[in-house]
């Protein structure tokens, strides 16, 4: 179909650029696996922190203030670093640079559950939480690229699997750390834990980058300037608003749980299976995405389930609690993959990609960031999660408006279309 062999083009004015087919690695199967396994880091950090979020604060009565930066900060930071990650992948390529945020991931994991002398546990937390938040940027804008470049005639297939690795770390984080807690009774454990998969993702992945060829970058034509795009807009927009429930849903939805009287093991439990079904929307949605002539109703679909789950989760009776994440999880699954699939759709080249994702992310994580803080900031001065759920309702809806204008059927730099 038109969109699909659209999406297939590779750009060839920047054929010495890291960023094409120039420096593929050799074996493109070892490198989709190595993909999907980095996947799989990339939300625990998220989920594990919310998993055990009563305990941190009782055993350091950290502040409120502190526990809303430890929520915002690692989501800013995708938001603030995800515009430099072109500049670092043309100088070094995307293997090598997609290694080094892998080191700082696994580092940024490790030094969570430190305990500094005559400082306490928040520096480390707060250090371990900004460089895993810095590293996850670099890696977010880095994959669709790579998909982009070395899986054409894949793209559903790679940006669904690596979208559902994603999604499915945040069920591991949410499903494991709190039984990791009962069982050690250290909270710094059940943290630290997560930096060990992130190094087992760093020592599959070093031959590929070993592997991958550089060459010295030639002259290439001058790239689209997608921050000129009003398509760019629309979806770095859509993705801004996926990604304030995303990130509010990994963050707080156990503290939802948990507040609403269910005990933390069977809050864990829910999260968990409410994130594995994020997995089936994330790995349905891509493959629809890439047949449907275009992606308006896909989009306006998942963005107003995700919203009205998210919503269920807070006023629905507990006796439906399950059917109510249920929904949130599919929809949410669904609702990132989509936008996220924007990138391989809306663009014509790898160069292109990578200067979309990079602004997407840039806009979408910076800003959307303001969700997770919203909701610790509404249920600190009202002491219920009431306002969130109406919050989301909103946010929704909103997400359903941009997602309709940025599912039509055009691409980045096309003549004559306002794109």
């Amino acid at each position: 179909m038109k969109t699909e062999a659209t999406t297939r083009l590779i750009d060839k004015e920047s054929a010495g650029s890291p960023l094409t087919r120039t420096s593929a690695s050799r074996n493109p199967v070892l490198l989709g696996i190595g993909l999907i396994f980095i996947a799989l880091n990339l939300r625990t950090l998220f989920s594990s922190f919310s998993a055990v979020l009563p305990e941190i604060t009782a055993y350091t009565t950290l502040p409120g203030w502190a526990v809303s930066l430890l929520t915002t900060v690692p989501v800013t930071f995708l938001g603030l670093f995800a515009p430099i990650c072109p500049l670092l992948a043309r100088r070094f390529g995307l293997e090598r640079v997609l290694t080094g945020a892998l080191l700082v991931l696994t580092f940024g994991l490790a030094v969570r559950g430190l305990h500094l002398p005559h400082h306490g546990h928040l520096p480390a937390l707060l250090i371990g939480t900004g460089a895993c938040g810095a590293a996850i940027a670099l890696a977010n804008v880095l994959i669709p690229a790579l998909v982009k470049r070395d899986f054409p005639n894949h793209l559903g297939l790679m940006s669904g699997l690596t979208t559902a690795a994603a999604c499915a770390s945040a069920a591991l984080g949410a499903g494991f750390t709190y039984p990791i807690f009962a069982t050690t009774g250290l909270w710094e454990v059940s943290l630290t834990f997560w930096a060990l998969p992130a190094a087992a993702a760093t020592f599959l992945f070093v031959p590929v980058a070993v592997r991958a060829r550089h060459p010295p970058r030639a002259k290439s034509a001058a790239p689209h300037n997608v921050w000129k795009s009003a398509l760019a807009w629309k979806v770095s927009i859509f993705m801004m608003l996926q990604a304030m429930m995303s990130f509010s849903v990994f963050a707080w939805l156990s503290p939802i749980l948990r507040e609403r009287g269910i005990d933390g093991a069977t809050a864990g439990l829910i999260v968990s299976v409410s994130i594995m079904l994020q997995v089936f929307g994330s790995l349905l949605a891509p493959i629809l995405a890439i047949r449907l002539k275009d992606q308006r109703l896909l989009n306006s679909v998942a963005a107003l389930l995700a919203g009205t789950g998210f919503a269920l989760s807070i006023f629905a009776p507990i006796a439906i609690i399950g059917l109510s994440t249920a929904l949130l999880g599919l929809g949410q699954g669904s609702l990132t993959a989509a936008a996220l699939t924007m990138v391989v759709l809306r663009t014509r080249d790898s160069h292109t990609a990578a200067d979309l994702s990079s602004m997407m992310q840039g806009i979408g994580y910076g800003l959307g960031s303001s969700g997770t803080l919203l909701v610790g900031q509404l249920f600190h001065w009202t002491g219920s999660f009431a306002a969130p759920g109406l919050l989301f309702l909103v946010v929704g809806v909103l997400a359903a408006l941009f997602g309709y204008q940025a599912g039509k059927n055009k691409q980045i730099g096309e003549l004559h279309r306002g794109n």
